[in-house]
């Protein structure tokens, strides 16, 4: 058996991150197909490890940085690592900033109350199993506070229910978390006989099931072994021992026993899902709870220190957008429609919609490019600056997309192999996945505007990689810092240009470099020129670079884009 942690340190976050992570991905379509509170969406799993997956993330970026860093530390020169505080505060922060859905938000806030212990007072006073208690607890109460109107039979229900057992053992922590585990896995068991919806469609809280399987991986870090089932005849009827449910009615609950809609709320619910990062003040955040709940429901507000991570179901999208500007600034916003016909809505039962024969999924770096990537048929997928996307949120535009085949554009080469792990996996779920490794987002609109669903597959991929294989190009940024690059040293502030990812020229007005980078790619010649504007381009640089070219390139066209905040000043395709 392989050597299991005795306190809870550092290497412990790690593992049961992990272990986390593959027990929600097994988990995940199981726990999908159990969703039907607070909207019968089917998402609750994939939310969940799109959630763990990103603290799982961000716990493994700061071991990476110590390793990199290098030195060591504490006795017999052993090699340093991260403290139990730095690994708790970033698996807090990973799912804080990476929280999908109304489960996934609640789960940052578990997440982030049991951090709040575990880097209080240094490492040394909560590592053990009364420290566990103590995280547990204050895991359970932070996440009920954070929901405006907590419901019974919900995971806040299994949650305190896991920190009542706790509290109840006396010993190590693996004693403590599978105590923790059996607890979780009785209040589960219970949550049919406390919401309607649930009893109706014969299935436990989702949500709730997503936290035994993070507690079943806790006792796993802690013993080396999967808990076996729950302790009571209930919980044992209800929980497998790998933490998935079984309930003989979790897939059969529509149309055959009890008509239409008997897995959805009877009434329907507001039509958008809102949810957004927010830079705000604590008294700030007060106002905003009181605002957003007059607007919707299903109100979660999660996090401190001055970021937090906002979701609620309302009507009105732009004034619960709006209610957070007025609190901070909202970045990372994604509003889903719960449209006519849609699962979100009661009544209605979950429509069959069939599966395209084709899609293309694409990365994209604003959303000014998203809106251009839509419109054109792709599901797109907003990257997020200075940030790495999760393979998992791939995964989840590949189901979104619902396509028998999809041509996957991860536009940026940063993204080549977290896009092909993800191509792998979707692979794996049946559909055909073609992963055409475009560098530039002028590099995917190329292969777009040669895309055709109705020719065989593989000719379509052939053609689509031709196009942006043929596209040179090119982006204009501002340094951050002094650096030493291929085109020579530059200085904080200076205008860089860079040419298939290379820095090519260094320069101090924006307009005058960009000339500078175009005229270069066009030497080699070109047919179309791209140029695709971010939010703080010079107003007038469109109108001079189209100018320079119909002045000095004959029969070379232009096409100008509005990319949003998309990190850089501006995107250059040259085809």
């Amino acid at each position: 058996m392989a050597q299991v942690p005795q306190t809870f340190d550092a290497p412990a976050v790690r593992t049961w991150c992990g272990l986390a992570l593959r027990a929600l991905g097994r988990a995940r379509e199981e726990i999908d197909a159990i969703n039907v509170y607070p909207v019968a969406d089917g998402d609750t799993g994939t939310n969940l490890y799109l959630t763990v997956e990103s603290a799982a993330a961000a716990v493994e970026a700061v071991f990476a940085a110590h390793e990199v860093g290098g030195g060591t530390g504490g006795a017999a020169g052993t090699p340093s690592g991260p403290s139990l505080a730095d690994a708790a505060r970033a698996m807090a922060h990973g799912a804080l900033i990476g929280a999908r859905g109304n489960s996934g938000t609640i789960l940052a806030q578990l997440l982030r109350g049991m951090a709040q212990v575990f880097a209080a007072d240094g490492d040394r006073a909560h590592t053990d199993g009364r420290g566990l208690c103590l995280a547990l607890r204050r895991a359970a109460d932070s996440a009920r506070q954070a929901v405006a109107h907590p419901m019974e039979g919900t995971v806040l229900s299994v949650a305190s229910a896991a920190a009542d057992a706790a509290t109840g053992a006396e010993g190590d922590c693996g004693t403590v978390a599978l105590a923790a585990y059996e607890g979780a896995c009785a209040a589960l068991a219970a949550t049919p006989g406390q919401l309607a919806v649930l009893e109706r469609a014969g299935v436990v809280d989702a949500g709730g099931q997503g936290l035994v399987a993070v507690l079943a991986a806790l006792v796993e870090t802690f013993t080396g072994r999967t808990p076996e089932q729950g302790a009571s005849p209930s919980a044992a009827a209800t929980v497998a021992a790998d933490g998935r449910p079984v309930v003989p009615h979790a897939r059969g609950c529509a149309a055959e026993d009890d008509g239409p809609g008997a897995c959805a709320p009877p009434a329907s619910g507001p039509a958008f899902e809102v949810i957004y990062l927010l830079d705000a003040e604590d008294a700030a955040v007060t106002r905003l709870r009181e605002r957003l709940d007059g607007l919707g429901d299903s109100l979660v507000v999660v996090g401190g220190d001055g970021l937090w991570n906002v979701h609620v179901h309302v009507d009105d999208a732009g004034a619960a957008v709006e209610a957070g500007v007025e609190a901070g600034r909202p970045h990372r916003i994604r509003i889903t429609h719960f449209g006519a016909g849609d699962a979100h809505t009661g009544g209605s039962g979950r429509p069959h919609r069939e599966r395209a024969q084709r899609a293309v999924v694409a990365v994209v770096p604003g959303e000014g490019l998203a809106g251009l990537y839509t419109e054109a048929g792709a599901t797109a997928v907003l990257a997020r600056p200075g940030e790495q996307l999760a393979s998992g949120e791939l995964v989840e535009a590949v189901r979104r997309a619902h396509a028998r085949e999809v041509v996957l554009l991860p536009n940026d080469p940063e993204l080549r192999h977290t896009a092909s792990a993800a191509a792998e996996q979707a692979r794996g779920e049946g559909v055909r996945v073609a992963l055409i490794p475009t560098r530039s987002a002028v590099q995917g609109i190329a292969a777009l505007a040669v895309h055709e669903p109705g020719r065989r597959f593989d000719e379509d991929v052939v053609a689509m990689t031709s196009a942006a294989g043929a596209t040179r190009h090119a982006e204009v940024a501002v340094a951050e810092r002094q650096s030493w690059t291929t085109a020579g040293i530059c200085q904080a502030g200076d205008v860089l240009g860079l040419i298939d990812g290379d820095v090519a020229v260094i320069g101090s007005d924006v307009a005058a470099t960009a000339e500078t980078v175009l005229d270069r790619m066009l030497s080699a010649g070109g047919e179309l020129v791209t140029l695709v504007l971010g939010d703080e381009a010079p107003d007038s640089i469109a109108d001079r670079l189209q100018t320079r070219v119909r002045e000095t390139y004959l029969a070379v066209d232009t096409v100008v884009y509005q990319g949003g905040r998309q990190g850089a000043l501006l995107l250059i395709g040259v085809e």
